[in-house]
């Protein structure tokens, strides 16, 4: 059924994410978030299915988040055209929750994960920190080396976990604001696109009133 304004963007949404202390972990696997650290799936509303999985948590001391494709035919290939983009994943995060701006305030952050394409063999996950588009004032870039990344590709997807510690974000203090703006774009060279809500048809990459509302909860 064709529909002018898709059923995502008639709603604000709010989700949770949990506190857990023992994050990130020391040795093994960065992350591995359990089940209910997952945000709920959308796509149903457009009789559509996720390819991937995301969880959030956080602490004081930062944001984890975990994403999980499944589905592939062939292992995600390091992509190096000028016009290819490559399998990864966009996020957006607004630690003030401003719903009623539609440019990025200095609270604003946006960052790119890539599964692998770093070090000399291309291997290993890859995190940039990017100027948000069309923002109201320049700020300084957070240093995208603070941030912990691991990741696993096979033959059927990826997965990949990023610990983002406070230091990388202006505003961050959960004590205060417990709620955060949140957006994500997930691009699969096999796949397609998936989103948190509203896709290509909105300019989400530059407008924070479209990005939703994440809780920081105990």
């Amino acid at each position: 059924m064709n529909q002018i304004v898709p059923p995502r963007f008639l709603f604000r949404w709010s989700f949770t994410a949990r506190k857990l202390a023992n994050l990130p972990r020391s040795s093994g696997r960065l992350l591995d978030l359990p089940d209910d650290c997952l945000l709920p799936s959308l796509s149903e509303l457009e009789q559509r299915r996720d390819f991937a999985t995301v969880k959030l948590a956080w602490n004081d001391g930062g944001l984890a988040l975990g994403v999980e494709v499944k589905g592939r035919s062939e292992r995600p290939q390091f992509v190096q055209g000028e016009n290819q983009l490559p399998d990864g994943i966009g996020l957006w995060f607004d630690t003030r929750n401003t719903q009623t701006v539609h440019r990025a305030t200095r609270f604003c952050h946006h960052f790119v994960l890539l599964p692998l394409g770093g070090g000399p063999k291309h291997t290993l996950p890859v995190v940039k920190a990017l100027p948000v588009a069309r923002a109201r004032e320049d700020v300084a870039l957070p240093d995208a080396a603070l941030v912990r990344i691991q990741s696993e590709v096979s033959s059927t997807g990826y997965w990949v976990d990023v610990w983002f510690p406070a230091e990388v974000f202006s505003g961050f203090d959960p004590g205060t604001n417990d709620r955060i703006g949140f957006h994500y774009a997930i691009h699969d060279t096999e796949l397609g696109n998936q989103n948190l809500a509203v896709g290509s048809e909105f300019p989400f990459e530059s407008d924070p009133s479209l990005w939703q509302t994440v809780e920081l909860v105990p």
